[in-house]
């Protein structure tokens, strides 16, 4: 598929129709993964990051553990 390239501000922008798009999986705001490889520009999306619940709490540590919080009086129906 053969495609003009665009004046965006500064940039220049390639746009990726629609078919293409879903074919990869990507819509607005997707982040991608630009660079050259043998002279060709190559554009990739990102996979979101994965964390496991151990790896989480594994960066929990007393410096950056909050205390407790106090949210006021009840106010209604709640029951503390």
């Amino acid at each position: 598929m053969v495609t003009k390239l665009q004046k965006w501000g500064n940039s220049i922008a390639v746009r990726i129709p629609k078919g293409l798009a879903r074919e990869l999986g990507v819509q607005k705001g997707t982040d991608v993964d630009l660079k050259v490889e043998n002279g060709r520009l190559v554009i990739a999306p990102v996979a979101p990051p994965v964390y496991s619940l151990d790896e989480l709490l594994a960066a929990v540590t007393v410096a950056n553990r909050h205390g407790e919080w106090d949210t006021g009086q009840s106010i209604g129906a709640e029951d503390w």
